[in-house]
């Protein structure tokens, strides 16, 4: 005989929670939607707080939020920290400037210093590796991509996949190369840093550039920092000079941000949600200019 329909008496079968994570977030922000960004976040904050998802995919929305608000001049490698190739640069020239910087493309110049000619690929020198001597460089180079300093992040993370280009030129108000910047420099802003096989752990913390700029390397200890600037940050409040900066704010900065201490100006140039990686530092007399 067939079981018949279940009596009444017993009880209902038991429903297996099939909510994903977004289903039970959206549970969580009740009658009160977020007025603003700010709002958003706090949000969203909270409910990874109770384990609603991980701090990984905190990290990248609060990335992705920011890649909607940042510019390229925030995040640009400066023109004095390029790698560049010369257009009547010998073949031997070339391939020794390639395998000591460890990067993929290279802007070419001219004889003027902000002639962009194009961009040299690391791999079209393959070709040459036999016959050096027939090496052109008019017959590898790809056209370059310009674009402004004020570019919209968001704006050109589709620009890079729409044409398939992983590197821009960038220049400023008046026509003038003033640094470039790779896809990678945006997907960093979500994801956090990306290290590969040719970052150098060891390289210089402090870097100085024209104008009386210097890039200065987050986890740099107050002592060497003092030593350089000839300052004197208080190494009681942190060992590492990002981590002052931090103690001075009350907290992670984002990117861009700025802060007074000891007769310098600091810039955040790189940082997530939970470090800061890197600082522009500023000399007093020099930061206006």
């Amino acid at each position: 005989m067939k079981d018949g329909p279940s009596s009444a008496n017993e009880p209902a079968p038991t429903i297996k929670n099939t909510n994903t994570w977004y289903e039970r977030l959206a549970q969580s922000f009740g009658n009160s939607e977020p007025q603003d960004l700010e709002q958003l976040l706090l949000i969203l904050r909270d409910a990874q707080s109770r384990d609603l998802f991980d701090h990984h995919a905190l990290n990248m929305i609060e990335g992705a939020f920011e890649v909607a608000e940042m510019r390229v001049r925030e995040i640009m490698v400066p023109r004095s920290q390029m790698t560049v190739v010369e257009k009547d640069a010998s073949f031997e020239d070339v391939l020794a400037l390639v395998t000591g910087s460890g990067h993929s493309r290279f802007p070419v110049i001219g004889d003027d210093k902000d002639e962009l000619v194009g961009v040299l690929l690391a791999k079209d020198l393959l070709k040459f590796a036999a016959k050096a001597n027939e090496f052109d460089i008019g017959e590898v180079i790809r056209d370059v991509v310009i674009i402004p300093e004020s570019k919209r992040l968001n704006t050109l993370l589709n620009e890079f996949r729409a044409s398939r280009n992983h590197m821009a030129l960038v220049v400023d108000e008046y026509g003038g190369v003033s640094g470039l910047v790779t896809i990678e420099d945006v997907l960093e802003v979500i994801v956090g840093e990306i290290d590969d096989e040719h970052d150098i752990e060891d390289a210089a913390n402090i870097v100085a550039h024209r104008k009386g700029h210097h890039s200065v390397n987050a986890l740099t200890e107050v002592a060497e920092f003092n030593q350089h600037f000839n300052v004197l940050v208080d190494d009681d409040e942190a060992d590492t000079i990002g981590g002052f900066v931090m103690r001075q704010l009350g907290r992670v900065p984002k990117r861009g941000e700025q802060i007074w201490a000891e007769g310098l100006l600091f810039t955040v140039l790189g940082a997530d949600s939970r470090r800061i990686y890197r600082l522009k530092v500023t000399a007093s007399e020099r930061a206006a200019k």
